[in-house]
């Protein structure tokens, strides 16, 4: 049974953080136990109401039971073929809030793609396109349904593994930008500077967010 754990560590404004998850996997099952939103601003405490287990079968299930809320999300997964093209999709529900959420994926070819979110009995949807250029570069429209508006994102790997990205979402106004890179000091981790705009509001100071993320096997 091989085993990992990860811990993301982070700074949102003046409010500190600390994520940890401790995964295993017996056999065809991965088991997860999370534990989010530590926060260490008064002091060092840690949170126990962010307690988060899962159990995950590879591309079949995915089953989320959070403990503190006496709540779980069951997601189901398939993948299919039509006409040549493969379609993934994704069934979720969420049991305590009766929510029910169909997402599918078109893979029209490598650099291409489709993607539709759909809460059933809402006229929640967004419909996603998004085009891979020369491998590095990735463009991805989204237009919101319900609220009648577009989102973009724009992202490019660049030093051979660094990740830049930026978004923009037309209801709200809010211009994000994003760049991750690998960790110098764990081989698995990255640290990942982010900065968000509301346009909204004016030029003002943006609200600035760090993580450095670090991975463990056993």
């Amino acid at each position: 049974m091989n085993a990992a754990v990860s811990f993301i560590g982070g700074t949102n404004g003046n409010k500190k953080g600390l994520a940890a998850t401790l995964a295993a996997n017996p056999g065809e099952l991965k088991l997860r136990a999370s534990l989010s939103d530590t926060n260490f601003t008064d002091g060092s405490t840690i949170n126990l109401d962010d307690l988060l287990l899962s159990v995950e079968k590879p591309g079949s299930f995915i089953i989320d039971f959070d403990i503190p809320k006496n709540d779980a999300q069951f997601q189901f997964l398939n993948t299919f073929k039509v006409e040549g093209k493969q379609v993934n999709w994704t069934y979720t529900h969420v049991r305590n809030e009766n929510r029910t959420v169909l997402d599918g994926t078109l893979l029209l070819d490598t650099a291409n793609k489709l993607s539709a979110s759909h809460e059933l009995g809402s006229v929640n949807c967004k419909l996603k396109y998004s085009y891979v250029h020369g491998g590095l570069t990735t463009f991805e429209p989204c237009y919101d349904l319900a609220n009648k508006s577009w989102d973009l994102a724009v992202s490019r790997r660049v030093l051979g593994g660094d990740l830049i990205k930026a978004t923009y979402e037309a209801s709200s106004r809010v211009l994000g930008v994003e760049w991750s890179c690998s960790s110098l000091v764990n081989d698995d981790g990255r640290i990942k500077v982010s900065a968000s705009f509301n346009l909204a509001e004016g030029l003002r100071t943006p609200k600035l967010c760090v993580q450095s993320m670090w991975n463990f096997q056993a």
